[in-house]
This record gives C-alpha cells, structure tokens and sequence, in this order.
C-alpha cells in the first residue's frame, strides 16, 4: 500500500479501525492510531520561506519573480491535498525549529538597546556543541538624550514565515497547550515572547510573555510553559485587562533578556516545539477584567 493510500484510508477511516490497514513494511505515517500520535514531517510541503519570496529582488525580471512566487503556491496546494484530515488527526509534538547546521542560525533576527543609543550587543551564532548560541553583554547605562528612561535588553526572534505573494505563514497551535524549549543557560532569567496576529491597529505592540529560569552548569534542560499562563504586555508594560492568546494566528517566538544585571550572557537552543499534556486543563491562569457587553 502507498503513502498515499495510507493517507486517504486515515481521512475516512477512524482511527480505531486504521491500524489493521497499515501494513509493518510500509513508511511510517502514524505511530498509533489510538493515541495522539506523531506524523512524518517528510509528508509535507514547505510552501513557505524566511526570505520572503513575494518581495522584488535586485536580479529580478517578471518571469522570475511570477516563477518563484507561482511555485510557492503550487506547494501550498499540494500541502493541502496531502495532509490527513485535521478532525481525524491529533499530534502530540510539532517542531517549531531545530538547529539543523550554520544555515539555521539565519532564521533568526537579533536585536538590542543598542538600536535606541544603548550599549548592550547581541549575537547568534552555531556554538562547538553545533547547536544556536544566542550571546553578548547587558549593559543598563541609560542613553542621555533625555528621553529614554530605562535600557539594558537583548533580544532574537525567529523571523517571519511567508508565503507566495507576500503572504504571512500564521502557526496554528490550537491542538498543543504547552510551548517546549531544550536549552544550555547561564543561570540568567530570560522571557519568551509570542506575537499573534492581531484585527486592529492599537493592538500591534501586543505580545504575550512568560519568563523561564535557566540553572547554569553543563547540564540541558527541557522546559515546558503551557500556553495558559502566558500574559498580555502591549509596548512593554504589563496590561490589566488580560484575555488567553488566540492559539490559531501565531506570527512568530522570540526570547529576551532584560533582567537588570550587567554582564555577559549565553544561552544555547537545541529546538522549540510545541506539545499536547494531557494531564494540564487550566485554560487561563489570570483573572480576566473588564470587556464588552453586546
């Protein structure tokens, strides 16, 4: 039986009936069919890139541009034909990013105080260890130019997903309650971020923020933050009003360092995923304020 077979049979068939079809000499699609299961990233399309490919380039002709862009396209069809039918399919983990060589350390953008007139410097590069090394130096002097209050960040994001035409890749994680990172710290406190994509203009600067300890030493560690204790700053400044993130319209992860101390920093990235707990049900940890009333 094909790839393909084993596919259409797992969109019409539940998945209590579905192992009986998949015979042992076959590709691997699905571990088990009566659990969340795992599926095949070589199943799958990727019509989207980091460099945008909707974006005139400086080589660029008609034809090129309308070839490329065409071509993205042609993969987000065929990744829509191929994948199994969403309701039939519940996954346990999905790899956001993983440090596959040097070339990965180029998903990421870097940024610091340095950008505002202060003096702090961030870097990513691939460690000896062949994983990301997100490195550099706080530092909190503040800029005198009368206006900027406080200082001293670092920060990476991994960059915007887009698809043909200058179309924004949104990550749908509405199947996964916690977010997974492997890192090697340096005992420092940094933050994750998430952005998601957003109706209106006053609620561009809206991110959700969660803060993770790393202990130092030689030692990996595997952290998990579920989704539900994420909470709302817009600009920086933390909001009264809260309400959960919706899970379905992700733009991208970043994490930051702003822990007020002066000195030098490393943090080491294996990979960040997302993953199913089912043993967690909170769906919200703060109390929510306010709203409409219709």
């Amino acid at each position: 039986m094909s790839s393909l077979m084993i596919k259409r049979v797992a969109a019409s068939l539940t998945r209590q009936s579905l192992c009986q079809y998949i015979p042992t000499n076959t590709p691997r699609v699905i571990t088990c069919c009566c659990t969340r299961h795992y599926h095949d990233t070589n199943d799958t399309y990727k019509y989207w890139s980091f460099d945008n490919p909707g974006l005139h380039r400086k080589d660029d002709t008609f034809r090129t541009f309308m070839k490329r862009n065409l071509r993205y396209q042609w993969l987000a069809i065929k990744d829509t034909l191929a994948a199994p039918n969403p309701d039939m399919v519940d996954e346990q983990s999905r790899v956001i990013w993983q440090y596959e060589g040097p070339e990965s350390v180029n998903s990421f953008l870097v940024s610091s105080d340095e950008v505002m007139g202060g003096k702090s410097k961030a870097y990513v590069t691939s460690s000896r260890n062949n994983k990301l090394l997100f490195y550099g130096k706080v530092d909190t002097t503040v800029p005198r130019d009368g206006e900027t209050e406080r200082s001293g960040y670092c920060y990476m994001q991994l960059k915007q997903r887009y698809g043909a035409f200058n179309k924004e890749y949104l990550m749908d994680f509405r199947k996964f309650n916690k977010l997974t990172l492997r890192v090697r710290g340096d005992g420092r406190a940094y933050m994750v971020n998430m952005k998601p994509e957003m109706y209106w203009s006053d609620n561009k600067n809206d991110l959700y923020n969660y803060v993770f300890y790393t202990r130092g030493g030689p030692y990996w560690q595997d952290i998990s933050l579920p989704f539900s204790k994420f909470f709302l700053t817009s600009g920086g400044r933390l909001q009264d009003r809260q309400a959960p993130m919706m899970m379905d319209k992700v733009k991208w992860i970043g994490i930051m360092l702003g822990d007020k101390v002066d000195g030098e920093f490393s943090l080491e990235i294996d990979n960040i995923k997302v993953e199913y707990d089912p043993s967690h049900f909170e769906e919200f940890a703060y109390e929510k304020y306010g709203g409409f009333k219709l």
